[in-house]
């Protein structure tokens, strides 16, 4: 193998999209049968979202994505623990910015927490963290975290001031929140929200933030957003799991990251 094509390699797998699998709704069918059985994984209880987060592993995901809720709906935090210490892949966690959960992340230390906004009433996070009102709470969390070697995202809305908050407060990564994308795909607002995306994304990179993407990508607009530049990483989950109800979770991450990165080399 030449230098010159070594080089070339590498080049293009930098360019490639990482793909974060988010298993949460995995547990949501678990729940929905399992809620208060003494134990949530082992003996008939299905879906294991360990052995869901492992067959995705196998077909390809680069990371892993739980969002432990304070209601504990879906992900448990005994999953969260089986799961850091059962994928080889990241552990990526994303969690509300409160004592409790600050606390769990530090005892468990996934590679990366995203600081998410929760509200009990969602089914699932609708809207960005406005950091910008609260840099004082965030950033606190934030020197908390690196402290013991944990890197923070933050998921926000694609507006200037918010990325230029996240900026200040020191996060490594930010998480637009393409939730306004995937509800104007259809609509006449598709392509305007796509081009707030793409600008987004410019001014994180000038920043120099690593820019990741997540919440209502599908195997359908994901042909818009991926040919966005500069994404390092998508964090999907509802479609993939949708998708796997029929073809099986490994054969619909396989598809899914097809999909985001058909026109790189392999």
């Amino acid at each position: 193998m030449s230098h010159l094509y070594s080089i070339l390699t590498i080049m293009s797998e930098n360019r490639r999209i990482r793909l974060g699998v988010n298993i949460d709704h995995g547990a949501t069918l678990r729940q929905a049968r399992y809620r208060g059985y003494p134990r949530l994984r082992g003996e008939m209880v299905e879906p294991d979202p360990v052995a869901l987060a492992l067959e995705a592993e196998r077909a390809g995901a680069d990371g892993i994505t739980v969002h432990p809720r304070e209601d504990e709906r879906h992900i448990q935090r005994g999953d969260v623990t089986a799961l850091k210490e059962a994928i080889q892949v990241p552990l990526n966690m994303e969690m509300a910015c409160s004592d409790s959960m600050l606390a769990f992340a530090l005892s468990v230390k996934p590679k990366t927490v995203c600081l998410v906004p929760e509200k009990r009433e969602e089914v699932t996070t609708e809207g960005g963290l406005d950091v910008a009102s609260q840099m004082v709470r965030i950033s606190g969390i934030v020197k908390a975290l690196l402290d013991v070697g944990i890197l923070t995202s933050l998921f926000i809305d694609p507006d200037t001031p918010q990325i230029e908050a996240a900026r200040e407060i020191g996060a490594a990564y930010i998480e637009l929140h393409t939730g306004s994308f995937a509800n104007a795909y259809y609509t006449n607002e598709g392509e305007g929200e796509a081009l707030r995306l793409e600008a987004a994304t410019q001014l994180g990179q000038q920043l120099g933030l690593t820019v990741n993407m997540g919440h209502g990508i599908n195997y359908t607009n994901i042909e818009r957003v991926r040919i966005i530049p500069g994404i390092h990483e998508m964090n999907i989950g509802h479609s993939i799991l949708s998708r796997a109800l029929v073809t099986g979770i490994g054969e619909a991450v396989r598809e899914m990251k097809v999909r985001m990165n058909e026109e790189m080399p392999a």
